[in-house]
């Protein structure tokens, strides 16, 4: 489980990066600059963001399912297991539930 966290961390920065690098106006790496290579810049961006978005997807689908599912168990507050517990002292001529049913 630790694996998966430390592997969601590294393809959540490198996803950032990535998104970082492109430009919405089409400028990014795809500026004047860099005449060569700028259709496989593009497309190695444009893959790379879809790749890590994907595993990204696939990692935290992945994490969810091992993440352990806890039955219903009876709960007790913490007022419950602190009171104290208080002794009735009960008069010996109050009749019981005993006395009633004879």
């Amino acid at each position: 489980m630790v694996v998966i966290n430390v592997l969601l961390i590294i393809v959540s920065i490198l996803l950032i990066c990535v998104v970082l690098i492109q430009n919405s106006k089409g400028g990014g790496l795809m500026s004047s600059q860099y005449q060569m290579g700028v259709a496989r810049t593009t497309d190695f961006v444009e893959k790379a963001t879809w790749t890590l978005a994907g595993a990204l997807i696939v990692l935290c689908i992945f994490l969810t399912a091992l993440l352990p599912t806890n039955s219903v168990q009876e709960s007790h507050s913490l007022f419950e297991d602190n009171a104290p517990t208080v002794q009735m002292n009960v008069p010996s001529d109050v009749p019981t539930a005993e006395d009633i049913q004879e």
